[in-house]
């Protein structure tokens, strides 16, 4: 049986997803959450070997965006909410990035660091945004220090890549100052990536904690 979920198939979820939820009226975000939570059940079915590590990473994702979103208030969802299909969405970027990893050339894993530093770093000196050396610092630690260096980077290109696109579009804004010490932050921030890399590197410990009990 040839897989039911392609690569292709939640690139086009996440690029028109946003949309219908941004411009489809009152039925837009509704209709987009179950497409979403569909999708994800028939991922779990289809990625049997994958599964711990994808439920492990929708409930992480569900509690760290309540926590940065709905309880510190580092951004804002259009509605105020936290959408339905956020942390399923999760899901999908992750098993996407799962796919892409391996496929990277390798001229880009290895720029890509450097290409955030300087990136970081002129906008924190400009004064654009302040959080971007902390979030940086996180990533490296993740790729110098974690176990999957190229999944975090991938990671970190498409998060980006889905984060330019849903502040583009105004599904959700970033506050351009950081709650509680008032640095400012960009829409989104560069480095807002290191987040997702947080993500799979909890996702991924799950995985490894349940096989050596299971051993």
């Amino acid at each position: 049986m040839k897989p039911v979920i392609r690569p292709t198939l939640v690139v086009l979820t996440i690029l028109v997803g946003l949309v219908v939820d941004r411009h489809g009226g009152a039925w837009g975000q509704p209709l987009v959450s179950l497409w979403v939570w569909l999708l994800f059940g028939v991922l779990m079915f289809q990625a049997a070997a994958l599964r711990l590590r994808l439920l492990a990473c929708l409930l992480i994702a569900t509690a760290g965006e309540g926590v940065l979103s709905l309880v510190w208030g580092l951004y804002d969802y259009r509605l105020g909410n936290l959408p339905l299909f956020v942390p399923p969405g999760h899901v999908l970027l992750y098993w996407l990035g799962l796919q892409w990893a391996g496929r990277l050339p390798g001229r880009v894993i290895a720029l890509t660091p450097w290409l955030a530093l300087a990136g970081v770093s002129a906008l924190a000196v400009a004064g654009i945004d302040w959080t971007g050396p902390a979030l940086l610092a996180v990533f490296l630690v993740c790729v110098w220090r974690g176990p999957s260096p190229r999944l975090y980077i991938t990671m970190f290109l498409l998060s980006l890549a889905m984060e330019l696109w849903g502040t583009w579009l105004g599904n959700w804004t970033w506050r351009s100052a950081l709650p509680g010490l008032g640095w400012p932050v960009a829409n989104p921030p560069l480095a807002a990536g290191a987040f997702y890399c947080v993500l799979d590197l909890l996702s991924e410990s799950v995985r490894r904690r349940k096989a050596c009990h299971a051993s």
